[in-house]
């Protein structure tokens, strides 16, 4: 007999009115002619198609004079090389050309899902029983291009979730480049993205252990500069370009509503998406929290693995993951430490689970595999759900399977606190499978989380629907955990991860 699954009516669907400005470039020769006819506009012609643009979009973004002013900037170089002096522009002028090189974005346009939940860093002011979350999920719109957004709410005493309303305006925050690089680390991951070693060695071998991010950056330009390279060479030459640019920190107006910040890809390796980051609230051994996301970064042929560390939602770090595990998708940071390291749970054959132990919260060496697929619902792949959570007779994780038709379903397991590569317990059916009224939607036949939490004896999931919209549902963790642990058809699976494991941490 199945676990039965409680789930809510709440439903979280893509809102097509929340948009961000975006730098729009029409190509060079175009502009050309573009800034030359709005240099030949009076002044008070000038004035008047600003305004008007200005009032038209009155109300959907901050700053519109700042943003015009910025992406003007942008052109600076092809201005001048019209024969134009940039500095004898007016501040209208370049907002007025900054406003026809600005485009707005639909960020939720396609889709809203794959989200992940966790505990507030704030649970003040809250009635007995209930309980502050933030929810995550990944918005998509126009070209499938994903980016980060989330909604905030409070869980009652039935575990009936209220969500708080969600602002207008969508934020986007300053971004700051990394200034400064260990080199071997660096030349590390070059070589795990497959940059070959003669291209490295040109590159890197002239820089001190410690580099500055300009350093690499103009040594790159030169030879980009230079005539005939060969297409592998400059394939090589932008890939370090981007991996120098995925190190970067994000500032949000401390002012803007949680609801309002929106993390879009920042760095050339996100170029086409920032895909199913999954949150979790990290205690330190000190009893310190700080958040942490792992997430996909995408630039349309090449992924990588990076992680996000924040303490307040309005300032953000991130950076790609490294080490030979730090391949393919899915990787869920544990909660905690384990015997004094770091742990995620990860799949980097992009079919089977592993777990990872850590010194370093970047750097990840040695996976050991702890699940196959097994059962008809998940023979042909299973990963994660996000983040593992904490219970005293184990670490409970939410598995997807991918099985006939792809159909995508959500299972559940639990690890051993002490030693997580022990499978002590594995649901032979899954917890949620598309229902009849789930099936349809951008893809469809797909429920999929990117974790959950336990509150008030029940577990808590957030799924996507069909890779269009989200909701959620209640399991009762007893009920749960008592399938789980006499589910033992894997004592087989468990014997031979342990000893794996046992090797391994010798």
């Amino acid at each position: 007999m199945g676990i039965k699954t409680h789930r809510k009516d709440l439903k979280f669907t893509p809102d097509a009115s929340r948009v961000v400005t975006r730098f729009f470039n029409n190509g060079d020769i175009r502009t050309k002619q573009l800034i030359l006819k709005i240099l030949e506009f009076s002044e008070d012609k000038v004035a008047e198609e600003l305004q008007n643009t200005l009032h038209e979009f009155k109300g959907r973004h901050r700053n519109l004079k700042k943003i015009f002013k910025r992406h003007c900037s942008n052109y600076k170089d092809l201005i001048n090389q019209i024969a134009i002096d940039y500095e004898q522009l007016t501040e209208n002028q370049k907002m007025l050309i900054g406003a026809y090189s600005t485009l707005e974005y639909s960020i939720e346009s396609a889709a809203l899902f794959n989200p992940s939940m966790i505990e507030d860093l704030d649970q003040s002011f809250l009635k007995k029983g209930e309980k502050r979350v933030i929810i995550s999920f990944r918005a998509t719109g126009e070209g499938h291009l994903s980016s980060i957004v989330f909604r905030k709410g409070i869980l009652d005493q039935k575990n009936n979730l209220h969500i708080s309303k969600v602002r207008n305006h969508i934020d986007l925050p300053e971004v700051g480049n990394k200034m400064s690089y260990n080199k071997e680390r660096f030349v590390e991951k070059m070589q795990e993205i497959n940059i070959p070693q003669n291209y490295i060695s040109e590159i890197m071998d002239p820089l001190p252990d410690h580099f500055e991010y300009y350093a690499l950056k103009e040594a790159v330009k030169k030879l980009l500069d230079g005539n005939n390279l060969e297409s592998a060479k400059k394939l090589a030459l932008h890939e370090m370009t981007w991996l120098v640019d995925s190190y970067y920190d994000l500032k949000f107006n401390e002012l803007s509503d949680i609801t309002e910040r929106v993390i879009f890809p920042n760095s050339p390796a996100e170029s086409r998406g920032i895909e199913d980051a999954r949150f979790v609230r990290f205690t330190d051994d000190e009893g310190s929290d700080t958040i942490y996301a792992t997430y996909t970064a995408y630039n349309g042929h090449t992924i990588i693995p990076k992680l996000l560390s924040t303490s307040n939602f309005i300032d953000f770090r991130i950076m790609p993951l490294h080490g030979n595990a730090a391949q393919n998708k899915n990787f869920a940071l544990f909660p905690r430490k384990i015997k004094g390291k770091y742990a995620m749970l990860a799949r980097i054959d992009g079919y089977n689970n592993y777990v990872v132990f850590s010194d370093r919260i970047t750097l990840w060496n040695d996976p050991i595999k702890i699940q196959e697929p097994k059962f008809a619902w998940d023979l042909t792949q299973i990963g994660n759900c996000g983040s593992p959570i904490y219970t005293d007779e184990g670490w409970l994780i939410l598995t997807h399977g991918v099985g006939p038709m792809r159909r995508y379903c959500i299972g559940a397991s639990l690890l051993d606190l002490e030693d997580p590569t022990r499978v002590i317990g594995r649901l032979k059916e899954p917890l949620i499978s598309p229902s009849k009224e789930e099936r349809e939607g951008y893809v469809p036949n797909v429920v999929y989380s990117c974790g959950g939490i336990i509150h008030n004896e029940d577990l808590i999931i957030p799924y996507a629907v069909s890779d269009y919209s989200s909701s959620y549902a209640t399991v009762n963790l007893k009920s749960l955990m008592d399938k789980l642990k006499t589910s033992l058809d894997n004592d087989a699976e468990t014997q031979d991860h342990s000893s794996k494991a046992n090797r391994a941490n010798k």
